[in-house]
């Protein structure tokens, strides 16, 4: 990851991207949207396009992200319903 142009906030978008582990995703992806906007809030007056672009189209993938680990916290939160319990 030695050769990315921003890699102050694309190494942790980098790293939650490929995170396999559903639970490791949650904590990436809140890691990665804080590099990011932390970031975006350090450039916010500066003429960089590029990375600015760079930014929204991480934030665009983080949204995709985003939306799956709440499925996810959703699917272990949810309550075991009466049914799930019977033997066949």
């Amino acid at each position: 990851m030695s050769e990315l142009k921003f890699p102050e906030w694309q190494t942790p978008y980098l790293e939650a991207l490929v995170e396999t582990d559903q639970w490791k995703l949650v904590e990436r992806v809140d890691l990665a949207e804080m590099a990011i906007l932390s970031r975006l809030e350090a450039i916010q007056s500066s003429s960089d396009r590029a990375e600015k672009q760079a930014i929204e189209d991480a934030l665009s993938g983080l949204s995709v992200l985003k939306t799956e680990t709440v499925k996810f916290k959703r699917s272990q939160s949810q309550p075991v319903s009466p049914s799930q319990y019977r033997v066949n």
